[in-house]
């Protein structure tokens, strides 16, 4: 069991102001694998007081210097990668070969791309009589969530550190332990005192008191759009930048022309990613009325074939939910549609046989008549995934647009350029067109209630910098 005792301010372990701890759950088997401290209002500013105190310094670092920091900080998550996969997959639940590649390999990916950006980004420019910089925006108070935890910990903080930032970590409380991690190895690679940070707490007590500091000049939240606007409105009240990446209902829109096996596969398989705990999960799947008894038939094989079990064993492709009432909003939810007419295609809200331990949830398939039902526009979070059909491409795109996220989504047709032209009247964030990849180089983030601004690439280093303007007499031009 890992049990850490003290928070990481200023360059060094402290011990926190409280006495309280919270306990992380394995989500397989529902048994202890370690201890953090509950963090409180006086850490948080203290943290802050520290982040700003190196504020100065790290902003005057040079970006190349800064760059070096970011790939020591690299090989440090690669030294410790197989601890880290399976800290992450008994945290959150994810199988252990996808948490090797998701959860770890591609963090430590992205600290490297980070860094090349930050030698490579232009950090001033001349137009016209002016000279236009490129500044870090201050102190970042990093907000986190569970269900890919050191990857959006690197989204925000790597492009913080690479901007000229000081940041102030919050991770989840329900999987934090890989961040404490992250912190033994930022130590390591000898960062400047208090340009990095970590306080451990609850959203309600720590979240709050970052979110709403007067010394912080930027939050950057990951989570449910609830707690988003709650972060908001906190924020606002010192005006201070924030960006969120909230929550989402993503539509796949296969075409009547599309390879149907192929188009369902990618969506079920979209869906079922970390048991649905995806933000942008393809969680709605919009197929032709005429063709939704022969795509229900072979969704209903696929996720048949998943199969669920301990995330510590490499047969899994399911593993559990990260908590018991993450499942029990889960089991409520698919109950809830069964009850309002929808058709039980597979799975269901029994417990997987011979799995009554831990938090597991049969990959279930529903198939849904009315697209304004509530698990046709409510986020689940789990391995749910809805079918809706449609009549026309105009009605698809509609019930796709028809709701208040917009974070991903999908196109599938045997003509990619219409496929194209589909996707450029569905209002999200991302599409993938007939299952294109995730590219770590392109902005992520939403449309409407599923946020606003970006991560990733060079779009998430900008996110972190502000624009100044030094206006010269013509002749010095």
């Amino acid at each position: 069991m890992k049990v850490y005792d003290k928070l990481f301010i200023g360059g060094k372990w402290v011990v926190p102001s409280g006495s309280g701890s919270i306990d992380v759950i394995h989500a397989g088997n529902e048994t202890i694998v370690g201890q953090i401290p509950d963090g409180c209002v006086s850490d948080a500013e203290s943290a802050v007081h520290a982040a700003r105190n190196a504020f100065d310094g790290w902003f005057a670092t040079p970006p190349g210097l800064r760059a070096k920091y970011i790939r020591s900080i690299a090989d440090g998550l690669k030294a410790r990668n197989k601890e880290l996969a399976q800290l992450i997959a008994c945290e959150v639940g994810m199988p252990i070969k996808l948490a090797r590649t998701i959860q770890v390999d591609g963090p430590i990916q992205n600290w490297l791309q980070t860094a090349r950006l930050a030698e490579e980004i232009s950090f001033e420019e001349k137009v016209g009589n002016s000279i236009v910089l490129r500044e870090p925006v201050g102190v970042v108070a990093a907000i986190t969530p569970w269900n890919y935890p050191l990857y959006q910990i690197t989204l925000k903080l790597a492009s913080a550190l690479a901007a000229g930032c000081t940041v102030v970590l919050k991770p989840s409380e329900v999987a934090p332990l890989n961040a404490f991690v992250l912190a033994e190895i930022i130590e390591a690679a000898g960062l400047p005192p208090g340009v990095f940070n970590l306080v451990a707490g609850y959203g309600g007590i720590v979240g709050e008191a970052l979110a709403g500091h007067s010394d912080v000049d930027m939050v950057s939240f990951t989570g449910s759009t609830r707690a988003g606007k709650r972060v908001a409105e906190l924020a606002a009240q010192s005006v201070k930048r924030v960006a969120l990446e909230l929550g989402g209902k993503s539509a796949s829109i296969i075409l009547d022309d599309a390879d149907l096996v192929a188009a369902v596969k990618g969506t079920v398989s979209s869906c079922l990613l970390n048991s649905g705990q995806t933000c942008s999960a393809q969680t709605r799947m919009l197929v032709p009325r005429a063709r939704y008894g022969e795509a229900k038939a072979i969704a209903r094989k696929i996720a048949e074939g998943f199969v669920v079990g301990d995330p510590l064993q490499d047969s899994s492709r399911l593993g559990p939910l990260v908590s018991a009432a993450q499942k029990t909003r889960v089991i409520d939810y698919i109950k809830r549609g069964i009850r309002e007419g929808a058709e039980l295609v597979a799975g269901g809200p029994e417990d997987p046989e011979g799995l009554e331990k831990g938090f597991f949830v049969k990959p279930t398939i529903l198939g849904v008549a009315d697209p304004a039902t509530c698990i046709a526009q409510e986020e689940i979070f789990g391995p749910v995934l809805t079918i809706i059909c449609y009549d026309t491409e105009d009605d698809a795109i509609h019930i796709a647009n028809n709701s208040i996220y917009g974070l991903g989504g999908g196109v599938w047709s045997r003509d990619e350029a219409h496929a194209i032209e589909v996707a450029r009247r569905i209002r999200t964030g991302q599409v993938d067109i007939n299952g294109g990849r995730f590219n770590p180089q392109a902005p992520f983030g939403g449309y409407k209630q599923s946020g606003n601004g970006r991560e990733g690439g060079r779009y998430g280093i900008e996110e972190f910098l502000e624009y100044k303007s030094l206006q010269l007499k013509d002749s010095a031009v």
